[in-house]
């Protein structure tokens, strides 16, 4: 009886694993033809942002630095649109850019008022500085702006504008304004380029220009140019993000955009704008919202 009952489990047993082995190879083949059984997913495709931002943001390598973060913490390509301020408002206006990043506050918020942009936030600042030759002919070091762009003017230095409507380029424009003058003639030269090449153009015609500090500081070793006006309060120079409206335009990646705001403003982001330096020196400061200028 006992050797009976053996012989009989034992038959049992094969048979439950014959049956484990069938059910095995049948979901394996199911698998590989990819029904329902396959719980693998391929990942979602990254989502495409474009940024138009200013110059400055592009050519100090900031962008380089922190947008790597963005991309992998929400899985999407951003594609920088490098223009000047100006330029960077008309291709959010067109709908041809979802976010701006950018650096002059008047035409920021003319921008949001009427109904291009929406979601504005402050979030960095540095500085402007007018920079020259070494041996400063029109004797400006250590001026304030105003004066030192006045004696520029008299002595009919060469002077080396943007003027391709960026935020130097606006900035630049009001402070001649405010010291009263309407620049021209051969000595003020306007070459339409950004300020990379600006300050490329006016190392090799030892002449005067005004450059935001982070670009200066990105190509001070390219130029024999040196810092001789700073700290003036006017040349407080703020950065501020913009969403472009998605009412106005179908094309526009919103949530994206909002994710890109969101991430800008948010402490890890701020804290790492902050720690961004070429040559030991910092480049932007983070404002976490608080605007210091419009």
């Amino acid at each position: 009886m006992k050797e009976g009952k053996m012989k009989n489990r034992t038959g049992i047993t094969g048979t439950l694993i014959l049956a484990v082995v069938l059910v095995i190879v049948a979901a394996a083949l199911l698998i590989g033809e990819g029904s329902p059984a396959d719980v693998r997913q391929e990942p979602e495709p990254p989502r495409t942002l474009i940024l138009a931002t200013t110059t400055s943001t592009y050519d100090s390598g900031l962008l380089d630095y922190i947008i790597p973060d963005f991309e992998q913490r929400h899985n999407a390509e951003v594609q920088v649109l490098s223009l000047g301020t100006g330029q960077a408002l008309k291709t959010g206006e067109s709908g041809d850019a979802d976010v701006l990043l950018v650096h002059a506050p008047e035409s920021e918020l003319l921008f949001v008022e009427q109904g291009y942009g929406i979601g504005r936030r402050c979030v960095m600042y540095n500085d402007f500085i007018i920079i020259g030759p070494e041996d400063d002919p029109a004797v400006i070091r250590g001026r304030g702006v105003v004066e030192a762009l006045a004696a520029i003017d008299d002595e009919g230095m060469v002077f080396i504008s943007r003027g391709d409507d960026s935020g130097t380029h606006k900035k630049e424009l009001s402070l001649w304004a405010e010291a009263g003058i309407d620049p021209g003639g051969d000595w003020y030269q306007e070459v339409g380029a950004g300020m990379g090449d600006t300050i490329l153009i006016a190392g090799e015609k030892e002449a005067y220009t005004m450059a935001d500090r982070a670009t200066y500081i990105a190509y001070k070793d390219k130029t024999d140019l040196v810092i001789l006006v700073e700290g003036d309060p006017t040349l407080i120079n703020q950065y501020g993000v913009i969403l472009v409206n998605p009412a106005l335009h179908g094309n526009i990646e919103a949530e994206a955009a909002r994710d890109f705001s969101d991430w800008l403003m948010s402490e890890e982001t701020q804290t790492l704008i902050g720690s961004f330096t070429k040559g030991g020196e910092r480049l932007f400061f983070p404002l976490r919202g608080e605007c210091v200028a419009g």
